[in-house]
């Protein structure tokens, strides 16, 4: 099996509004993670555009821009993977995340899948010198902390 971060977490919101938030609206509840920047630099604005095969980048203040992945599955209010990128991979070095937005009575369960990671070396710059365990703990408790902000912004009136 894959590397990977598993998270999940309900929310008091239907999932296509769930789903407009993590995707449109990424820009306003993303808290970047020096630790895991993508390009060495967090101060840029995420973005991704609304298609399949459509881009997923950080956009920074002086109009320059690195794209993270591109979207591999797109299926609004349900289902969306993107591939991810830092600057620092090899051509051959790519993770992958799949959110999957489900219906549980009331609220919506987002499960986020952030697999791949075995493709990295350990030794990699990306990893920190940190064992993998270590490593996929700590990343998990990034994306604890993200999915609490995208939580947040979801159950806001939109």
């Amino acid at each position: 099996m894959s590397s990977r971060v598993l998270v999940a977490l309900r929310i008091a919101a239907p999932r296509e509004r769930v789903f407009e938030a993590f995707t449109r609206e990424i820009h306003l509840w993303w808290r970047p993670n020096p630790l895991f920047a993508f390009a060495h630099r967090t101060d840029g604005r995420l973005a991704i555009e609304p298609e399949l095969g459509g881009r997923f980048t950080e956009t920074y203040p002086d109009g320059s821009s690195f794209e993270i992945g591109r979207v591999t599955a797109w299926e609004p209010g349900a289902w969306l993977a993107l591939t991810w990128r830092q600057a620092s991979f090899a051509d051959d070095q790519v993770t992958e995340v799949e959110v999957r937005f489900e219906t549980v009575g009331a609220e919506t369960r987002v499960t986020v899948e952030h697999r791949g990671w075995d493709s990295i070396p350990s030794a990699h710059v990306a990893k920190h010198g940190m064992p993998n365990t270590l490593f996929l703990q700590r990343h998990g408790q990034w994306w604890q902390a993200l999915m609490g902000e995208l939580k947040a912004e979801a159950e806001r009136a939109p």
